[in-house]
Parts: structure tokens; sequence; C-alpha cells
């Protein structure tokens, strides 16, 4: 089976191993993704509900990049350092993705990579 990696560009990558989204025939997987430029740096800090829309704008890209879209994405999973943001978070997703509906999981954690980051969010898609 043909499987189309997407890079963010980023140095980890090649050192962790992984990809920013994977297509394997119509299934697209995007690893965790959080509210970064395309240079890494982090934006909207401290602020949970634009760090969100960022995150998910960056998963629209990489599913555009592996020939899907948001419409496409069935499961999403969000990884959050403060569950108490929970409403501003969820509103976000909930623009995004309030017509689609995936199969959603929102789960505390204690840290992200970058203290500043307050969000990261995965997404499965099916396409065709």
């Amino acid at each position: 089976m043909e499987r189309t990696t997407v890079s963010s560009g980023t140095e980890w990558e090649p050192t962790v191993g992984y990809s920013r989204a994977l297509r394997v025939g119509d299934h697209v997987h995007v690893s965790g993704t959080t509210a970064t430029d395309q240079d890494g740096a982090v934006v909207a800090e401290g602020d949970a509900y634009e760090q969100t829309v960022r995150a998910i704008e960056n998963v629209k890209h990489a599913l555009n990049e592996a020939g899907a879209d948001l419409d496409s994405v069935v499961r999403t999973r969000m990884f959050v350092t403060d569950i108490d943001q929970w409403e501003a978070i969820g509103r976000a997703h909930g623009e995004f993705f309030g017509e689609v509906r995936p199969a959603s999981s929102m789960v505390e954690v204690s840290r992200l990579i970058d203290p500043a980051m307050l969000v990261e969010i995965e997404a499965v898609a099916i396409v065709g």
C-alpha cells in the first residue's frame, strides 16, 4: 500500500522519527499539532482559545497536503495542560468541526514539550 508523508520541516521529525501527517490509502493520520508559526515559534502564548484555533489551522494545512480536509476528519484528540480551559478549547474546536462532529477526546496532561504550549491536537481523516 502506498504511503505518503507530510513534513512540517522541523528538525524534530527525523530526530524523533515521525511525520507531521501520514496517508495510507484513504486514511490520513495527523500527529500531535500545536500552535506554532512557520518558524516553529509558539503563538498566542497564554490564550487557550487562540492556540486551539492555530493548532487546528496547522492540522488543516497538513490534511490538505495529504489530500484531505477538515470535512474528512473522523477523530480528534486534544491534549490540554489546563482542563479548566475546556470551554474555550471546545468552542474553538466546535467552530471548525461543528458540522463534521468527529469522535473526540480532551485529556489534561501535566505538560507539553514547550511550557508555552497549552493545546496539542491529533486528527484522523478518511477520504474517498
